[in-house]
């Protein structure tokens, strides 16, 4: 079976929660998945529930769990390049169906790695493998690169009326 790049980008809500819910699906039907997430790190409500589905679900963090503006601190940038360097790993081992680069594009674009980087790990995987990139600004080269490509947009979002992430819908 071949696997293909897929894209989930934009301004709007949902990217990971897509992601997540196509890790739901996999396991579902006894596959593998590996969640590598750049940027962040603490127990969301997400990964507290995957926890439950640890035999087919792995989720690793790579992210100091601050919000980067600007240049990104060394900290920061280390933490991301291991996150590469583990999906290298977890590639090269063969044991995953599916890959999610959870943050990815929002990572390159702040500047923890390049695009070229994500490019090279794309190229790096196994035909079979399914990866997914989530995360804002995706880059002109991973859009022309991936097989589906959805744009969350935002037409309305109740935090723009000063509505706080809740635990179990937003975090």
């Amino acid at each position: 079976m071949k696997g293909y790049i897929q894209v989930y980008t934009g301004d709007g809500k949902g990217k990971t929660t897509a992601a997540l819910g196509l890790a739901l699906r996999a396991a579902g039907a006894g596959l593998k998945v590996f969640v590598a997430q750049f940027m962040k790190l603490g127990d969301y409500s997400e990964i507290t529930a995957l926890k439950r589905m640890a035999d087919l679900i792995t989720v690793e963090q790579f992210g100091l769990g601050r919000f980067i503006r600007g240049a990104p601190e060394p900290e920061d940038i280390a933490a991301a390049r291991r996150g590469l360097a583990r999906v290298k790993e977890v590639f090269a081992a063969g044991r995953h169906a599916v890959v999610i680069l959870d943050e990815a594009n929002a990572a390159a674009a702040c500047g923890l790695f390049s695009p070229v980087d994500l490019m090279d790990l794309i190229a790096a995987r196994p035909e079979a493998v399914e990866v997914v990139l989530t995360g804002r600004n995706a880059a002109a080269e991973i859009l022309a690169r991936a097989d589906l490509v959805t744009e969350m947009k935002a037409l309305k979002h109740y935090y723009q009326e000063g509505v706080a992430a809740r635990v179990g819908i937003e975090k």
